[in-house]
């Protein structure tokens, strides 16, 4: 593919992806993976296995960060990212993202990047303290040169995430204005697209500290994943926090911040039974462990077929290694274009 090749596509590009620190959940699915799948015939799509961002915090368990790798490429097949309209890429792989990060970093200042509330958010969710890489603040600035190295329009990603796209739009008009003349830009201004349920609840409760309810998180060991199987959807459920002041199946409950009527409200196709069975909770007749049963026929019903789409892969991995091969071949030819005129702008193509 040549530079003539890349320029001439017609459909707007995405560039989303995720960190290799584990297998992804039903809160990933709606937060982002829901909207790649949906988006594939519309845009221009690269998904992106970000192995080097996890690194970061794992850079002592490099064996875990490639089994990751590994599980994010099964899962992504399985959900229905279709090779045939995607790309999936591998981020060490690509070493023009490097290049962008050392130059994208002289675009912001240290106050700016300290400034985003997800580093903040980590290091307090990673009891990290001030025991981290210089790496990890390096981070946000490789999460702007993953987006702009593909000229990306449209990011699909979680509420979590908005941080980061923000500033992948302050640099993207930064390098514009101090390098592009007007009407001439290289970099198009990126907008986030997030998913139906901004942020999904886990299985655990609220917080002790705060009261609020804890986000899905594998670190927090309340997801159900994509991956899980049937015992497993059923154990996870069957032991979920509903409400702590109903002890009785006949006492009146809460439906609000309950996330047993989370999960029926965001995955069960049968919204007038959970309208029903909101009303019946509400006055006392109906159970937490009948509610608990329904989910999980509703959930396994989900999961299954992505299940069993992933057992096909993992019984061939050299088949999913070379699509991942091909993606990121595919990818490199942007993302060298990309730097190419990244450095043409900057007067810095001395060859």
């Amino acid at each position: 593919m040549n530079t003539q090749t890349i320029h001439a596509k017609q459909k707007p590009r995405i560039l989303t992806g995720d960190t290799t620190t584990g297998r992804l959940h039903l809160g990933h699915w709606v937060g982002s993976l829901e909207n790649r799948v949906q988006l594939q015939d519309q845009y221009d799509c690269y998904f992106l296995i970000a192995n080097l961002h996890a690194l970061t915090t794992r850079a002592d368990r490099p064996a875990e960060v490639r089994q990751s790798a590994i599980d994010i490429l099964l899962d992504y097949l399985s959900i229905g990212i279709d090779p045939q309209k995607s790309t999936i890429l591998l981020q060490s792989e690509i070493p023009a993202i490097a290049d962008l990060t050392f130059i994208f970093s002289m675009l912001l200042s240290f106050p700016r990047v300290m400034r985003n509330p997800t580093i903040k958010d980590e290091i307090r969710d990673k009891n990290l303290g001030e025991n981290y890489p210089f790496g990890f603040l390096l981070y946000p600035v490789g999460q702007v040169a993953d987006i702009l190295a593909f000229r990306a329009e449209l990011v699909p990603v979680g509420e979590d995430q908005i941080p980061h796209v923000e500033m992948t739009r302050e640099v993207a008009r930064r390098f514009n204005q101090l390098y592009c003349e007007q009407g001439n830009e290289l970099f198009p201004i990126p907008e986030a697209k997030m998913g139906r349920a901004k942020r999904l609840v886990g299985l655990s409760g609220p917080d002790k500290n705060t009261g609020n309810l804890l986000k899905m998180s594998k670190s927090l060991n309340n997801a159900i994943f994509l991956s899980d199987d049937p015992d497993t959807v059923r154990k996870k459920i069957m032991s979920m926090y509903t409400d702590p002041n109903r002890l009785r199946p006949t006492d009146k409950g809460t439906v609000e911040n309950n996330p047993l009527w989370i999960f029926h409200e965001t995955f069960n196709p049968d919204q007038a039974w959970v309208a029903e069975a909101e009303d019946k909770y509400r006055n006392g007749q109906i159970g937490d462990v009948e509610c608990k049963r329904k989910l999980i026929e509703v959930l396994v019903e989900f999961i299954e077929p992505i299940r069993q789409r992933r057992s096909v892969y993992e019984n061939d991995i050299g088949q999913a290694l070379d699509i991942l091969k091909a993606g990121t071949e595919r990818a490199n030819v942007v993302a060298d274009d990309t730097l190419q005129q990244v450095k043409k702008a900057m007067q810095q193509d001395y060859f």
